[in-house]
């Protein structure tokens, strides 16, 4: 599956330092330590309805991961996957009346969209859940052979699932308590109330065909996969066990992150799955989290078609930690729309007050867990000093414009 084009992205003098991130599972700030060649998976959208602010917060964190990875000198493979079948979808489809493929492929040219309109820069390889079946399905044998999965239910309707205890480190990742685990697994697709399972926090990991539903045939019957198996077998054949960061909206530590790294420990035997798990804070509107299920969507597409300038989207997005949780409220836009005007006025001028302390300063500010509130704290004082008085270095400006483009994705 193709993603979108890339935006050229400018190089700047140097090298930037080290990336440090916070991990959920150790619940600290530490260093990511790539080779030279630095590996990112972050899950990816299920294409039932367009993009929506909190989506764009998401990968706008994990492009800024990119984009300081590359400034340190790191080649970088990124993988994203696209939950090309699942339930949301199917769902839409029988209420619209839509084909399942028609809208997946319209909502995934639409994120395309909007993710170029936003200069996220592109994964290498983007997957889709439907091309991957055949590798879902061999890997699930080898769960079913080893005594990790197993048959819940008769006949034609024999699901497959996950057994927790397969991988000798359930709930690691997330750090929960059991309470916390079963709340979540219920409000979040899972199934704790199905008959037969071992422990109701074992995942489906093939749903067996029922009527009017997709289905791929296989040896494990004819069905689809679940959605955390799909990750933790792109993200194995793509980029192996141990990569560096498996990235997501926080939304996703339990149940997704939590399974998906406990099917790839137990399928190949060894761990962790990622030595990082990053996760992106929620955006809110009107006191709640921004959700496709609640409807108090902001989306990229209908800014944009409001004449609402990407850049502008981008930086409000980015004014604010990425872990913290943040309300889209009327006046974050208003603001960052003038504050990118200014941005743009300064770098405009002939001269400027020299920038090389203020691209050391955005450095070490985004290769400390992504503080872009600090980075544009920067900014904002080189463009106050040299709207004051423009005089002093005529390179200032155009430096100011690449380190402002190479490391925070915005164009001026």
């Amino acid at each position: 599956m193709d993603a979108w084009a890339a935006a050229a992205v400018p190089t700047l003098p140097g090298t930037g330092p080290a990336l440090s991130l916070y991990d959920t599972a150790t619940k600290s700030v530490r260093p990511t330590t790539p080779g030279e060649t630095a590996r990112m998976y972050v899950c990816g959208i299920t294409p039932y309805d367009a993009t929506h602010l909190g989506h764009a917060a998401t990968y706008l964190t994990f492009d800024l991961v990119q984009r300081v990875w590359r400034d340190a000198g790191h080649a970088v493979h990124y993988v994203q996957n696209v939950t090309d079948v699942d339930d949301p979808l199917l769902e839409r489809s029988n209420a619209t009346g839509e084909p399942w493929r028609d809208l997946a492929a319209r909502e995934i040219e639409l994120f395309r969209t909007d993710m170029s309109a936003l200069r996220v820069l592109p994964p290498d390889d983007y997957v889709g859940a439907v091309e991957s079946v055949p590798a879902l399905t061999g890997k699930i044998a080898e769960l079913l052979k080893s005594g990790a999965a197993y048959y819940v239910g008769e006949d034609s309707e024999r699901d497959v699932y996950f057994d927790i205890t397969a991988s000798g480190r359930f709930g690691y990742e997330s750090g929960y308590d059991r309470d916390t685990m079963l709340k979540f697994f219920a409000e979040r697709g899972g199934d704790p109330e199905r008959e037969g399972k071992r422990d109701p926090l074992d995942s489906l990991l093939w749903r067996a065909h029922r009527p009017g539903e997709p289905f791929w045939e296989s040896p494990l019957g004819n069905g689809r996969p679940g959605w955390h198996i799909e990750c933790s077998v792109i993200a194995l054949n793509r980029l192996g066990m141990g990569f560096d960061v498996q990235g997501g909206g926080s939304d996703l530590i339990f149940p997704h992150h939590e399974h998906s790294a406990a099917h790839a420990e137990a399928i190949t035997g060894s761990s962790p799955f990622a030595r990082h798990y990053v996760h992106a804070g929620m955006i809110g509107l009107d006191g709640e989290k921004m959700s496709k299920s609640r409807g108090n969507l902001v989306l990229v597409s209908k800014l944009r078609a409001a004449g609402v300038d990407p850049m502008a989207v981008r930086l409000a997005l980015l004014d604010g930690h990425y872990r913290t949780d943040r309300e889209w409220t009327g006046g974050r836009l208003p603001a960052a729309e003038a504050r990118l005007e200014q941005w743009r006025t300064a770098v405009a001028l002939d001269s400027a007050p020299p920038a090389e302390a203020l691209l050391a300063s955005v450095r070490a500010a985004l290769a400390e867990d992504l503080d872009t509130s600090r980075a544009i704290a920067a900014i904002d004082a080189w463009v106050a000093a040299a709207l004051a008085d423009g005089d002093g270095d005529e390179s200032a400006p155009a430096l100011v414009r690449d380190l402002t483009d190479a490391l925070l994705g915005v164009a001026l």
